[in-house]
């Protein structure tokens, strides 16, 4: 599927502020089953952009505003071609203790998706009361695919119930939140688990065009999680919409959780209140 993809983020101020500067993780990469065609960047007040790519291999745009300015907006939009990519059978009947295993002996890149994170602790079954147990000889795809249905059935999205520090403790008590929210409780019990997971941003189509289904999260950026398979496939789970990551959804950049992948973060030298306003549209073209 080919999209357009816009991105509007705008801050007004109440009272001018003397400069900005940002970090943007908003432009989609090349990867396996999608292809960036174009993009364009547009910031007001006008700044200069530089780009680097970070530890995680994410697009990062860095720009500076060193003048007084009362509004600033940036917009990224960009065309991308998206293709269904699925693991081959063998990798999804692989049970969960040989996975383990494997990727264990891996190198040690892997390791930094197991380890617990700034937003995302190591959970294990003892953690939680109704998690369902995972057995160590039972097929790896089907553990992954319970873990996925028994977020989505037993958590509420609700938008607005949390910010972006909200503890995965205090997710897992209340039991609702939004796509950050239920992506981090996946990792938590993966990385207990003992398989690699890590962190997407990116966006979805909501609406399928004909009536088709329907995806939760296509207001602002969405969240799901990649769990790494033995063969170094890394497999897409969406469990805000109980369902595996497809043609449908644009991949942004990928970190050990929210932190690491924030789409647009920076500070202003002033003492000015401000209004945000953030605007994602997605529309096959």
């Amino acid at each position: 599927m080919r999209f357009k993809v816009s991105h509007l983020t705008s801050y007004d101020y109440k009272q001018p502020v003397s400069e900005s500067v940002g970090e943007m993780r908003v432009c989609p990469s090349d990867s396996d089953g999608q292809l960036l065609m174009d993009r364009d960047l547009r910031i007001e007040p006008q700044a200069e952009v530089r780009a680097f790519r970070d530890f995680f291999g994410n697009c990062v745009e860095c720009f500076s505003i060193p003048f007084r300015h009362d509004k600033l907006t940036v917009e990224s939009s960009c065309i991308v071609e998206t293709q269904v990519r699925q693991p081959r059978a063998e990798q999804l009947e692989v049970t969960l203790g040989e996975a383990r295993q494997i990727l264990r002996g891996r190198h040690m890149d892997p390791h930094l998706f197991v380890r617990p994170s700034r937003n995302v602790p190591v959970l294990r079954r003892g953690h939680i009361v109704d998690l369902p147990e995972f057995r160590q000889a039972e097929a790896l795809g089907v553990c992954l695919l319970r873990l996925n249905q028994w977020i989505y059935k037993h958590f509420r999205y609700v938008p607005g119930a949390t910010h972006i520090e909200t503890p995965v403790d205090e997710v897992l008590q209340k039991r609702h939140g939004v796509c950050q929210d239920f992506s981090h409780v996946f990792l938590a019990v993966c990385r207990g688990l003992g398989l690699p997971a890590r962190y997407v941003s990116g966006y979805i189509e909501a609406h399928e065009p004909g009536g088709g289904s329907k995806l939760v999260g296509a207001m602002a950026s969405h969240a799901w999680v990649e769990v790494l398979l033995p063969g170094h496939f890394w497999w897409g789970w969406d469990p805000t919409n109980n369902c595996q990551v497809g043609e449908r959804h644009v991949r942004v950049a990928v970190g050990r959780d929210f932190s690491d992948v924030s789409p647009l973060r920076g500070t202003y030298r002033g003492v000015a209140q401000q209004n945000l306003r953030v605007e994602v549209r997605l529309e096959r073209v």
